[in-house]
């Protein structure tokens, strides 16, 4: 029914560690949450003090991922058949869901139920909702 190809645990796991780390890292340093989506609204807003932190953050996250794919192409999924508008589209859609729920999946999956809020493990779980019926949808109904 279900086929999972590439699967690697132990990477994975080293992987998922290492993000833990690094969002723990950031709240006992900075006392600052590691989402993704506050970093860049709060690049936008005036009177930030903490705009070149949250610039590198975001810097530091791109060009990490540039480097693996630099260095290890093999490993970046490649998407081919997909429009530009429908990418361009579905980005759009996850900002919209990203406001509407305080916050994306990296500040409260990993730093809000870290840090035991309830509100982040609600979102948590419509977020992880969502994209199992998303992708039940888009893979087994629409495609037939």
């Amino acid at each position: 029914m279900f086929e999972v190809s590439g699967f690697t645990p132990v990477s994975a796991t080293i992987g998922g560690g290492l993000i833990g780390l690094a969002a723990a890292l950031l709240w006992a340093g900075s006392g600052r949450i590691a989402g993704i989506s506050g970093h860049l609204h709060g690049l936008f807003q005036r009177d930030v003090p903490d705009r070149a932190r949250r610039a590198l953050f975001l810097v530091g996250l791109i060009g990490g991922a540039a480097l693996v794919a630099a260095f290890n192409p093999d490993i970046v999924a490649q998407r081919t058949g997909v429009s530009t508008l429908l990418l361009i589209s579905a980005g759009l859609l996850v900002g919209v869901g990203t406001r509407l729920g305080s916050g994306c999946t990296s500040g409260h999956g990993v730093c809000g139920i870290g840090r035991g809020s309830a509100r982040s493990v609600a979102a948590t779980l419509v977020f992880f909702c969502a994209g199992v019926a998303t992708a039940i949808f888009t893979r087994h109904l629409l495609t037939g």
